[in-house]
């Protein structure tokens, strides 16, 4: 998968379910859940012990774009490729992670916050990032400020973006999607059951497609 073919995959749903996955038995379910849900794309973070092997079991879906986040060392960039990611997402601005993923030829979302970590992402080449902690960080209107100086950089907030706020940050030109946790929590599935989660899927997705419905229309 090229990168223009992430990020077509990306603008499409404009939503990066993040997920936390301490039980690799709950991979292929949650996967299904996805998919059944009308959202073919999952964002495994290295936070748990687990996340490797999740990684493997996910990529195996052909519809699913499977990507690793929380990626913050050069080791854990090899270890996502090799595991199937076909992005990367890491919290915060690092170069020598950026230029491990280049050299992987994988597509990676470094974390920025502040107009000097966007400039020194833009001049590795990088042109979307993730915004992060978006909620903490001034959240739309931050982003608001940010376009006209950085008219050729997209975000992904991230980080305090949920139900009710999601239609706000889709609405800004800037940002290419969001990711969330709040449909693919932990607490949604521990008992074996993922009705939870794929209802909590499909009601994001909704509100994902009105969100993008009304900028159509605004801009007609």
């Amino acid at each position: 998968m090229q990168f223009s073919d992430v990020e077509q995959r990306l603008e499409r749903h404009r939503l990066v379910p993040v997920m936390a996955i301490h039980d690799e038995g709950h991979a292929e379910p949650l996967a299904e859940t996805l998919l059944a849900g009308g959202l073919p794309i999952a964002e495994i973070t290295f936070r748990t012990s687990a996340a490797e092997a999740c990684l493997r079991r996910m990529s195996k879906y052909d519809d699913l774009l499977v990507g690793a986040g929380t990626v913050t060392t050069v080791n854990q960039v090899g270890q996502a490729v090799q595991a199937g990611a076909r992005f990367l997402v890491s919290p915060g601005f690092a170069p020598q992670i950026v230029q491990a993923a280049q050299a992987e030829g994988v597509p990676i979302y470094p974390g920025v916050c502040t107009p000097s970590e966007v400039m020194q992402a833009s001049l590795l080449g990088l042109e979307t990032l993730k915004f992060f902690p978006a909620g903490s960080s001034g959240g739309p209107k931050s982003l608001r400020a940010l376009a006209p100086v950085f008219p050729n950089i997209r975000f992904i907030p991230t980080g305090g973006v949920s139900a009710e706020n999601l239609k706000e940050y889709l609405s800004l030109p800037n940002v290419l999607a969001c990711g969330g946790s709040w449909m693919v929590k932990t607490n949604l599935f521990q008992d074996g059951n993922f009705e939870p989660v794929l209802t909590a899927i499909r009601e994001a997705v909704q509100l994902a497609n009105q969100a993008t419905n009304s900028n159509f229309e605004k801009s007609k």
